[in-house]
């Protein structure tokens, strides 16, 4: 990344965007979807449903930057719907081919925002902020997902998420 290309402002989110691509991948790596489903018995959100969220917060974003892609399993989580019982979540390997498709073109999208851009207003019920503080929560979003999907793992016997 050259720092010349890219605002000030967002050279650390870009950085931190990167790390979160690569460790999408790693989190995710050889779980099974009948585990990605699986609640153990709880009311927490299952790795399935953590992980499309994801995909579908790039999608949200890149939406905001002009960029449209069509993504897979969308209306599961349109509006910010919550987990649903009884409902199947695509697999982890849609999941993993949405996130390929999605995260070059957001990227470039975050690289090529302008100061101007990032200073306006966003706002969705509930809620207003600038466009710079909507991508800032968003990859704080990704950091904290990314870290439930890696204590599921544990949960449910797998391998700590790998950071090599």
């Amino acid at each position: 990344m050259e720092a010349t290309t890219v605002s000030n402002r967002m050279i650390s989110l870009v950085v931190l965007y990167d790390l979160h691509t690569t460790l999408f991948y790693k989190a995710i790596v050889n779980i099974s979807d009948e585990d990605a489903h699986s609640r153990l018995q709880t009311k927490a959100n299952h790795i399935a449903w953590i992980t499309g969220s994801l995909v579908h917060e790039r999608f949200e974003m890149a939406k905001q930057m002009g960029i449209e892609a069509p993504q897979s399993p969308g209306d599961l989580f349109q509006n910010y719907r919550g987990i649903q019982e009884g409902v199947t979540y695509p697999s982890l390997e849609a999941y993993k081919k949405d996130w390929a498709a999605i995260s070059p073109a957001l990227r470039a999208g975050l690289v090529n925002l302008t100061d101007e851009r990032l200073n306006e207003p966003f706002e969705m019920p509930g809620m207003k902020m600038k466009v710079y503080d909507l991508i800032a929560f968003t990859i704080y979003r990704e950091a904290s997902c990314i870290g439930q999907i890696a204590l599921w793992r544990r949960l449910l016997g797998y391998d700590a998420l790998k950071y090599d």
